[in-house]
């Protein structure tokens, strides 16, 4: 369990094919603070720690997590949101994250306001996945306040802290994103259609 609060963003330092599986090594701050067998959120994606290494870990992306996240796209030197689990008995500052993306989405708009940023993002709406305005949505393991919302796009708004701290200073129209939709809301929708 997360809170899609991202705690530091790590660099790909190594990419190893074993199969259909991918062994990614991340270089981090973190790292000295993990131990094998931990979870860690990989730009959402809830990951086990499998190896330590001084500075590095290496967790391992099965081929179904490489298929429904953007993991499979990652090249050595990106970016990676990182937070490792949640503490029962904490805040929980952003929201329910389960560490399961659903989907991804593209973004499809950046637009600059007062110093701020909104992205506009655009997904499959035959998952049916829901967004509702100032409902909670998670990219790429960043708890976000959805501001429009459509059948298939919305938007979110992007404070500097935040533009400053996670990858949403790499995204540009275009970028694939990993998607989290609210938890309790798949469950309403999930009720709803029966």
């Amino acid at each position: 369990m997360f809170t899609g609060i991202i705690e530091t963003l790590g660099e790909v330092g190594k990419l190893n094919r074993e199969g259909s599986n991918l062994h990614i090594t991340i270089k981090s701050t973190l790292a000295n603070e993990l131990k094998i067998d931990q979870s860690v959120a990989h730009n959402g994606v809830c990951l086990t720690v499998v190896s330590l290494n001084g500075n590095t870990y290496t967790v391992t992306a099965i081929d179904e997590t490489l298929q429904k996240t953007n993991l499979g796209n990652l090249a050595v030197g990106d970016k990676v949101n990182l937070e490792r689990a949640m503490i029962l008995g904490s805040r929980l500052d952003g929201h329910i994250v389960q560490g399961h993306v659903d989907q991804t989405g593209t973004c499809t708009k950046i637009e600059e306001k007062d110093g701020s940023w909104v992205f506009y993002f655009e997904y499959d709406a035959s998952k049916n996945n829901p967004t509702i305005e100032k409902g909670s949505i998670t990219i790429d393991g960043t708890s976000l306040t959805v501001v429009d919302s459509e059948k298939h796009a919305f938007s979110v708004a992007i404070i500097p802290y935040t533009y400053e701290h996670t990858r949403f200073n790499t995204y540009e129209v275009g970028s694939v994103v990993n998607l989290e939709f609210d938890v309790i809301g798949k469950y309403v929708a999930k009720l709803m259609s029966h």
